[in-house]
């Protein structure tokens, strides 16, 4: 009969623990469980919706800053498109100060065109043009998100997406003064 000595369990007994410790066990990265999964998701359709929306809202800002008699026609709708932009971050990625979440045409994070790049016909009427198709297709974009959504969020952005339709009826009505 063979017997082990006392020595080697020691030292097999030792390698077996250190070789436990080592070799995969908090090195490893973890998947992420359903939850966190749909967190992620849920946090990156915020930030892409908002991002869509905050998008409008500069080329809202650059139609008033290239025709400033359209500004106050526009402002009502340029307010909703500002409080849109807001909900629709809400448990999303924090804005930075000053962006045009707030208000302000600059300082929004990327990936928004500059206020800067954003062409305005010189006739008032193909800007409204240039700002309705915009409008129409930031309501599109929305709907299409409903796909992925999760239900809370879903209804909001079909709030959003039913304002949009709204806002691009509005921007191709007669107004008094004759101009649609």
């Amino acid at each position: 009969m063979t017997t082990v000595g006392r020595r080697a369990l020691l030292a097999a007994g030792a390698a077996a623990t250190l070789a436990g410790c080592t070799s995969g066990g908090n090195d490893t990265p973890r998947k992420p469980d359903a939850a966190e999964r749909a967190a992620r998701a849920e946090a990156a359709l915020r930030t892409r919706s908002a991002n869509t929306s905050r998008d409008l809202l500069l080329r809202y800002d650059a139609v008033i800053s290239g025709h400033p008699a359209l500004a106050a026609r526009l402002a009502p709708l340029r307010a909703s498109v500002a409080a849109h932009v807001k909900a629709l971050g809400e448990g999303g990625a924090p804005q930075a100060p000053g962006s045009a979440a707030t208000g302000s045409p600059s300082g929004s994070p990327s990936p928004s065109p500059s206020l800067a790049f954003i062409r305005v016909p010189a006739d008032p009427d193909a800007a409204l043009k240039m700002l309705t198709t915009a409008v129409r297709a930031t309501a599109d974009s929305h709907t299409a998100a409903l796909l992925t959504a999760p239900p809370e969020y879903a209804r909001l952005l079909a709030s959003v997406a039913a304002s949009g339709a709204a806002h691009a009826y509005l921007l191709t009505a007669p107004t008094e003064g004759g101009r649609g």
